[in-house]
Parts: structure tokens; sequence; C-alpha cells
């Protein structure tokens, strides 16, 4: 039971994140072997039809998700099932964690995103790219090369603004992170 519900407490007051992620937490089995997806079908058709096309959350069953994943309003979340995210990550409405189609018409990696990284609203996060820990992405941002740890980066393309100091408290969130208001100000100092 705590492997379906670990990521309850950070979706505090979200209910629409605690079903998505108990849904997903639900169906990730399904992705472990053939004779478990074969009898969990049902449930797995359940998941698209509900989770993607009605509540407009593209978070394939066999995605590697790390515990207290926060997913922030839910509406129009595209995840590559390739991609891996890490524990503590808190995503936004209208996020794209996706791949790159090649001129061959191959396929690139997709994204490798750290743990404790925060995602603004509208961030697209495209190809073979790593997102280091401790990150916080600013909204409308499009990243497309690595991302060093413990970084603030906004733009498009993105570009690192300003090196945080890691919180070696060891605590974990309750709830969402703090937003992100530092990209803000700092985005403002550079307009000036």
């Amino acid at each position: 039971m705590s492997y379906i519900f670990q990521d309850w407490a950070a979706n505090k007051g979200n209910l629409k994140g605690r079903l998505v992620m108990v849904l997903f937490r639900l169906a990730r089995p399904a992705s472990i072997n053939t004779l478990f997806r074969i009898i969990w079908l049902p449930y797995l058709a359940f998941y698209k039809v509900f989770v993607e096309w009605i509540l407009c959350i593209e978070l394939p069953h066999w995605t590697t998700v790390g515990p207290g994943m926060v997913i922030g309003h839910g509406q129009a979340l595209v995840v590559n099932g390739c991609s891996i995210i890490g524990k503590n990550c808190f995503i936004r409405h209208c996020t794209t964690l996706g791949n790159v189609r090649k001129a061959d018409g191959s396929y690139s990696g997709s994204p490798i995103i750290g743990d404790n990284v925060e995602i603004g609203s509208n961030v697209c996060i495209i190809g073979e790219v790593r997102v280091g820990n401790n990150v916080k992405i600013g909204a409308g941002s499009v990243v497309v090369k690595d991302i060093p740890d413990n970084s603030i980066v906004v733009g498009n393309p993105a570009r690192v603004i300003k090196t945080i100091v890691p919180d070696t408290s060891g605590a974990t969130p309750e709830g969402p992170p703090q937003s992100i208001k530092e990209p803000i100000k700092e985005m403002s100092s550079l307009n000036a």
C-alpha cells in the first residue's frame, strides 16, 4: 500500500494530483512483466481513457517516476514513456517531456530529470537532455541542453541564470515546493 500512496503527502490539497498518481502507481506494475500486463489489461485501458483522454495527462504506465511526484494543475501534461523522473519532482500544467524525431526518421532519447526538480508551466524539455538535481525551470522555458545541479534556468532556449545552494537538511517537502520567484527577480534585473 505504501507504494501506491508514495505521492499522497506531496500532493496535499491537490485532489487531481493525488488521483492521477495513485492511478499511475496502480498501473505501473503492468510494465514489469507480460503476464501481469495481460491480466491487468482492463485496468490499463481504464487508465489510458480516464487519465489521458479525460484528465488530459499523458503519463504512460511504463514511465520511471520516483516517489513524491507532484502534478500541479494537471492539464495538458505530456511525458514520453521513456523519460525518467527523479524523486520529489513538481511538474506544472502544459509541460512536455519528449524526444526529437531525427532526419532519418528515428527518435532521440528522452529527458532524464533529477531529484527535487521544479518545472514551471508551459515548459518543453525535449531530446536526450539531463536535468540535474535541485533545479528550478521557469515557466515557458525550452530546455534542449543539459542543466547542471543546483541551477535556476529560464528562457528559450533555457539558460542558467543562477546557481542555488542545495538544501542539506534532508527533509522532504510537505506539499508543493515554493514557487519560482527568484527567476522573476533575476529576469527583471536583466531587463533593467
